[in-house]
């Protein structure tokens, strides 16, 4: 059995989550825990996202970016709103008010994004599986293609 996608968004610094090295793909059972929305962080959107957001809110989309979008750090794009304690404009008690529609940045997480100390406060429920499972389970939890979710990580082994 190959290593070559184990633990590839979520670190567990190298290791699985025993705290052994790894020697299967880690997927990462999301809990809807919520504590990634409320890290302090940008989503970005795409114009795309945008579209699909305003009409699930039923707004024009001008309206949706005056009231829900700033732009991004780097000044090339938008993002969503934070509230002022920096969760996401989004996010009703311990719910995602735009689940069915949530941005790509977002359905990404656990498995895709890569923050360290992340583990320490996510509740993801983390299963040992081998490389096709991983990326077969990744495909349907972010709503990628397993071609997509195999590029991804193939690109971030070459780094």
């Amino acid at each position: 059995m190959s290593t070559g996608f184990w633990n590839a968004g979520f670190s567990f610094g190298g290791r699985g989550p025993t705290g052994y090295p790894a020697a299967v793909p880690i997927f990462l059972e999301c809990q809807r825990c919520t504590a990634c929305c409320r890290w302090p962080g940008q989503v970005r959107l795409t114009a795309e996202e945008i579209t699909r957001i305003a009409a699930f809110k039923g707004m024009a989309e001008a309206d949706f970016i005056q009231q829900f979008t700033r732009l991004t750090w780097d000044r090339s794009g938008l993002a969503l709103l934070e509230k002022p304690n920096h969760e996401c404009i989004f996010l009703d008690g311990n719910a995602c008010a735009i689940q069915p529609v949530k941005p790509q940045q977002c359905r990404d997480f656990p498995n895709l994004w890569n923050v360290t100390g992340a583990q320490q406060m996510c509740r993801a429920i983390p299963h040992d599986l081998d490389e096709d499972e991983y990326v077969r389970r990744v495909a349907a939890a972010t709503g990628r293609s397993t071609g997509s979710v195999k590029e991804i990580l193939e690109s971030r082994k070459e780094k």
